[in-house]
């Protein structure tokens, strides 16, 4: 064997045996999958029972994500869950205003406002997460839309775009700059999550199979449109490595 032919063999040894060490990270890397770490956290938007089926403003289908976030949260050390906590009589409730119906929009002091059924009262059942839900490590929920002359479907900045919920300060204290979201509904409370997450910084993913949207006249595909401008990466579960 020439000096050449034993480095090309020693070469190729080489590459068979790092292969053989680690053949599931070849094969992750293989299929663009991506691993989250100890810098990542899932953020789980709003999966209350107002917003599975038979609550006051269920999202189609809201109910099948649980099971879907249920497997994926298994990989994430951190995890942060969001909750809708109205007040009664809400200013996001078409109940507030006399005369005006759900999905109507009004003019409001901070911008535009759908207006929705009543919802996510504070202490009621239909506020309460839904209780299929098996996410025991998750360290932090955050409650939103508890101010009643302002909505908030951000997880991190309600809708003045003014008031901060504290999000994005708790993540970075913690050394996390990648957030995952998913839940409800994909084209309000889970896109203004992830466009805010981008504002502030961090590697953004929305796992798409683990969302569910309403759909107001075309808002699902305009929130991916905006989440894709935005930087938004659109995954699927299977693309998080196990």
């Amino acid at each position: 064997m020439t000096n050449i032919d034993r480095r090309l063999f020693l070469a190729a040894l080489g590459s068979a045996s790092l292969m053989a060490a680690a053949p599931r990270a070849f094969a992750q890397a293989a299929a663009g999958k991506v691993k989250p770490t100890a810098a990542s956290a899932l953020i789980v938007v709003d999966v209350q029972n107002c917003f599975t089926p038979g609550g006051s403003l269920a999202v189609k289908q809201g109910d099948e994500i649980v099971p879907v976030i249920n497997k994926i949260a298994k990989g994430f050390e951190n995890v942060v869950m969001t909750q809708d906590w109205h007040t009664p009589g809400h200013i996001s409730f078409a109940s507030a205003h006399p005369g005006k119906k759900p999905f109507e929009q009004i003019k409001l002091p901070y911008g535009q406002q759908t207006l929705w059924p009543d919802h996510c009262v504070q202490g009621t059942d239909g506020a309460a997460l839904n209780k299929d839900l098996s996410i025991p490590q998750a360290q932090l929920v955050i409650r939103k839309g508890f101010h009643k002359d302002v909505d908030s479907y951000s997880a991190f900045k309600e809708a003045d775009r003014k008031t901060s919920t504290g999000l994005a300060e708790y993540l970075k204290g913690r050394g996390i700059n990648r957030v995952f979201v998913c839940g409800l509904a994909t084209d309000f409370c889970v896109a203004w999550t992830a466009l805010d997450a981008r504002k502030a910084g961090f590697q953004t993913y929305v796992i798409e199979d683990a969302c569910r949207g309403i759909d107001l006249n075309g808002s699902v595909a305009k929130a991916w449109a905006d989440m894709k401008k935005a930087g938004v990466r659109r995954i699927k579960s299977d693309d998080i490595a196990a």
